[in-house]
């Protein structure tokens, strides 16, 4: 399998072979969903907290004495049952949603849903994508000039969620010009994830002869 390669002002330079072991697998959507959903979980966090009648304030003295009065007898007024009480069963930040899902795994994921994108008219190689000084024009210009390649319009019109820029090392300065753009993510290879993928329209992959072989070493 091979896919053009072309530089930033949108004119193919020359071409690039792909693995059919990262562009060529069978889209299986079991797989990806429990990959997905497990890298999701993982990143929840444990927010919701309630306080047990141990941790709310007061209650320390018995309300009133055990017999005599003719009223239910209590403890304290902090029990559950009394306003301003303790909370019982309710969500604790102890509580952990993570969920495993083993490295091969999700690195067949993550070729199926680069395989998927390859197939719909989605992947994109760049030759080259340097800025030397974080300039947010500099990168407007590149996705400017990316938007006229045919089929790739939106990498530079979408509003939301329009590219995904996986480059094989990220500097400062790409990432500051790019930062301002909050439909586009830049993203080392190494760090590429089904769920990143999945998120954006469009992938552009920057130089593409290291960045393929990055992808096929995870593969392993």
């Amino acid at each position: 399998m091979e896919a053009k390669i072309y530089n930033t002002k949108g004119s193919a330079v020359g071409e690039v072979k792909l693995p059919d072991s990262v562009f060529g697998v069978a889209f299986k959507s079991d797989v990806v969903h429990q990959v997905v959903m497990a890298i999701r979980e993982n990143m929840r966090p444990a927010v919701a907290h309630t306080k047990d009648r141990g941790e709310v304030r007061g209650g320390g003295r018995k309300p009133w004495q055990q017999k005599g009065t003719g009223r239910a007898r209590h403890g304290s007024s902090r029990s559950p049952i009394w306003v301003g009480g303790g909370i019982t069963h309710g969500p604790r930040s102890e509580k952990r949603y993570a969920h495993k899902a083993n490295r091969s795994m999700k690195a067949k994921a993550l070729a199926m849903v680069l395989s998927r994108k390859m197939k719909d008219g989605e992947m994109l190689f760049v030759d080259e994508l340097i800025i030397g000084t974080p300039k947010t024009k500099d990168a407007k210009a590149a996705l400017l000039g990316l938007g006229k390649i045919k089929g790739y319009e939106g990498v530079a019109t979408k509003t939301r969620n329009a590219t995904l820029i996986a480059v094989p090392t990220r500097t400062p300065a790409l990432v500051k010009s790019f930062q301002n753009f909050g439909n586009v993510a830049v993203e080392e290879v190494r760090n590429l994830n089904p769920l990143d993928v999945l998120t954006y329209r469009h992938v552009v992959v920057v130089d593409p002869e290291k960045s393929v072989e990055m992808l096929a070493s995870r593969m392993n």
